[in-house]
């Protein structure tokens, strides 16, 4: 497998492509545009929400998800230095069913979160990028592009998300 892949790689390169463009087909791409909720149930475009030229944070969690939980109030601690430090926007959004939306607004009413709560209750946009579970973490560099993702959560993964949003913020 090892041998396959430095093979590929060389034939890329042979070709003119550059390991950044090699990287790029394979992590860049854009959030669609699909049609989310606010809590309050007004419908909003994913992008409206996302804005430009800030460096943007989208976590898909929901309430049965107690890794999702976990990372969200740790996120929460660290997100106003985030915001002042970096200039990012931090979006939360459920992907709990319309059944079980009542309980996203309880549980979000009872947190001291202060970034944005959005709600996919039909999972569009969770279909659109193809994940399987939550926690989903994605970070979009200043122009929209996803630059990384990270399925799931475990103690200190805000951390590394740090350090990633603080390397994207010196570009």
């Amino acid at each position: 497998m090892k041998r396959t892949s430095i093979l590929f790689f060389i034939a890329l390169l042979a070709t003119g492509i550059t390991v950044a463009q090699v990287k790029a087909m394979f992590t860049d791409k854009q959030v669609p545009n699909v049609e989310v909720s606010t809590l309050d149930g007004k419908k909003i475009k994913v992008l409206d929400a996302i804005g430009t030229g800030r460096i943007t944070v989208i976590n898909f969690w929901a309430t049965w998800c107690g890794p999702c939980k976990l990372e969200l109030n740790n996120i929460a601690e660290l997100y106003p230095d985030w915001k002042k430090d970096y200039n990012v926007n931090f979006i939360a959004i459920s992907i709990d069913d319309s059944r079980s939306t009542a309980k996203v607004k309880t549980y979000v009413g009872g947190r001291s979160w202060s970034y944005t709560i959005l709600l996919d209750i039909n999972q569009d946009l969770k279909r659109a990028l193809n994940f399987q579970a939550p926690p989903y973490t994605l970070l979009l560099n200043k122009a929209g592009t996803i630059v990384h993702s990270h399925t799931g959560y475990k103690e200190g993964d805000e951390y590394i998300l740090e350090d990633q949003i603080k390397a994207l913020a010196k570009q």
